[in-house]
């Protein structure tokens, strides 16, 4: 694997350490595969996370926003020792997943169903940023001189 050094970057720019972190950590991040989970995009704004815990409940998993980071816990309680498996392929080890989510993105919601987990992820963008159209009115028009434009 290739790696590279962004040291001098840091040395020239002002308010991307997000980015350069992010950059930092591609391909540093968990490399177990469970539990296994799909991204799908439903529409323009509209994506989901959905894991595959089976054999977590409700009360076993939990789902934290913070900046931007989206993680999210699985621990089963106690196994009932009485239980005498001959073969065990369910896994039920804890574990723990890190999506790092876009800005505006927000969790609209999460249902758990036949073992999977569903996050329904919602991208809002504010109606600042959003695009707008202006008007062309030509015969309205005011024209500001150097002395209004300064006041």
């Amino acid at each position: 694997m290739r790696t590279y050094d962004l040291t001098p970057l840091y040395r020239s720019t002002v308010g991307f350490d997000r980015i350069f972190d992010l950059l930092d950590n591609v391909g540093k991040t968990e490399t177990a595969g469970y539990p296994p989970y799909n991204i799908e995009r439903l529409d323009e704004n509209d994506y989901r996370i959905t894991l595959a815990v089976a054999g977590f409940g409700e009360d076993d998993i939990d789902i934290e926003l913070k900046e931007n980071a989206l993680t999210v816990k699985g621990a089963r309680k106690e196994a009932d020792e009485s239980r005498q498996f001959l073969h065990q392929g369910i896994a039920g080890r804890s574990f723990e997943r890190r999506f790092q989510l876009a800005e505006h993105v927000e969790v609209a919601g999460a249902a758990l169903v036949n073992g999977l987990l569903d996050i329904d992820l919602r991208r809002v963008i504010p109606e600042a940023m959003k695009p707008r159209k202006i008007a062309i009115n030509g015969a309205n028009v005011k024209v500001l001189n150097k002395d209004q434009n300064a006041a």
